[in-house]
C-alpha cells in the first residue's frame, strides 16, 4: 500500500521586500498541495535569516525564502550548515538568482517549482567569509548600494535603481587596488571590480557570457576607462557578458581572490554592504542545493516529497 510522507518546510518571509506586501496564499496552497506542510515566519533584518534556519532546522526538511537576492543570500551560510535544500520565492527587485535558475517571477510558479521537488546544485561565493550567489563587488555598485533610498527602490523597482545609478555616477572617481590570483598580483587604478559568482546580477546582466552558476570559479572584471561616461556605450556588451572585449575591461577566472585597497572600502553582496577591502573572494562548488526547474539538456536529480 502505497503511503505519502509529507514534508516540512520553513517558509521565511521579508515584508520589505518589494513584493513582500503580496498575499502568500496562492503560494501556501501550492506547496500544501505538493505535499508540504509549511510553518511561516516573519523576519525584519537580514541577520535573522540565519537565526531562524539555525532556531528552527529541527523542524524543517527544507528552506523557503519569500524575498529579493540579499535575502536568499543571508540564508546561505545556514542553509549550507544545515544541508537543507533552499526554494525561493522571488519577491524582490532585481531577483537575479531566479534569473539564473530559470525559477518564475510568478509567486505560484515558483512554488510549483518547489512542489514538484526538482533540484539543482549550485556554487557559493564568499567574500571575507559572507556569501552571494550572484557577484560582490567594490566601488560603483557599493556606491550605489549605499545611496539607493529603500522607499524609492520598494516603490520604483529597477528605475530607482537607473535613477540612483546616474547620482552615483556624477560623483565617482576611479580607486587604487591590487588584484592577486594565483599567487600573482597586478595593480588598477579603477572604477569597480566585480566577482561573479552567478550568471545574472543587476537586474539581467551578465557577468561573463559562459558563466554558469555551476561551473566551479568566479569571474572578475574590472573598469579601467579614464572616462566613464564610456560606459554608457558598454550597456549592451554588459547585457551579453560579452564587456570583456573593450579594452577598458580587465576579466579574469579563478576559484580565490584577494583585493585590497590603498583605503578600506565597502564590498556589496547581492544588493548589500557586508564587508570592506582587503577582501578574499572564494568558490565553494556545489555547495547547496535548489530547487530549480531543469534546464534544456539537464536532467536535475529530484527531491521527492513522497516515498513509496
Amino acid at each position: 500500500m502505497n503511503q505519502a510522507i509529507r514534508k516540512r518546510a520553513l517558509l521565511l518571509r521579508n515584508p520589505k521586500a518589494r513584493r513582500g506586501q503580496e498575499s502568500l496564499e496562492p503560494v501556501l496552497q501550492r506547496l500544501e498541495a505538493g505535499g508540504l506542510d509549511v510553518t511561516v515566519e516573519t523576519f525584519e533584518a537580514l541577520p535573522e535569516i540565519a537565526r531562524d534556519i539555525v532556531r528552527l532546522r529541527h523542524i524543517a526538511d527544507l528552506v523557503i525564502v519569500c524575498g529579493g537576492d540579499g535575502s536568499v543570500s543571508s540564508s546561505a551560510l545556514a542553509a549550507m550548515e544545515s544541508g537543507l535544500p533552499l526554494g525561493i520565492i522571488p519577491m524582490g527587485t532585481a531577483n537575479d538568482l531566479a534569473r539564473t535558475l530559470d525559477i518564475p517571477m510568478d509567486l505560484a510558479g515558483a512554488a510549483d517549482v518547489i512542489a514538484r521537488g526538482e533540484t539543482r546544485p549550485v556554487d557559493v561565493g564568499t567574500v571575507n567569509g559572507h556569501a552571494f550567489f550572484n557577484v560582490a563587488s567594490i566601488g560603483l555598485s557599493s556606491d550605489l548600494a549605499q545611496s539607493l533610498d529603500p522607499a524609492l527602490k520598494k516603490r520604483f523597482g529597477r528605475l530607482g535603481y537607473a535613477v540612483a545609478a546616474l547620482k552615483v555616477m556624477t560623483r565617482a572617481s576611479h580607486f587604487g587596488a591590487t588584484i592577486k590570483e594565483k599567487g600573482r598580483t597586478t595593480a588598477v587604478e579603477t572604477y569597480q571590480i566585480a566577482v561573479g559568482n552567478g550568471r545574472h546580477y543587476g537586474g539581467g546582466n551578465v557577468v561573463e557570457e559562459s558563466a554558469e552558476i555551476d561551473d566551479g570559479h568566479l569571474d572578475l572584471y574590472s573598469l579601467e576607462m579614464k572616462n566613464l561616461w564610456k560606459l554608457a556605450l558598454m550597456l549592451r556588451s554588459f547585457r551579453s557578458g560579452t564587456h570583456g572585449a573593450w579594452q577598458e575591461v580587465r576579466t579574469a577566472r579563478c576559484v580565490e581572490f584577494d583585493i585590497e585597497t590603498k583605503r578600506p572600502m565597502p564590498v556589496n553582496t547581492d544588493g548589500e554592504i557586508v564587508t570592506a577591502t582587503p577582501a578574499h573572494f572564494k568558490v565553494h562548488p556545489k555547495a547547496i542545493t535548489i530547487f530549480a526547474p531543469a534546464a534544456p539538456g539537464r536532467a536535475l536529480p529530484m527531491h521527492p516529497f513522497y516515498h513509496r
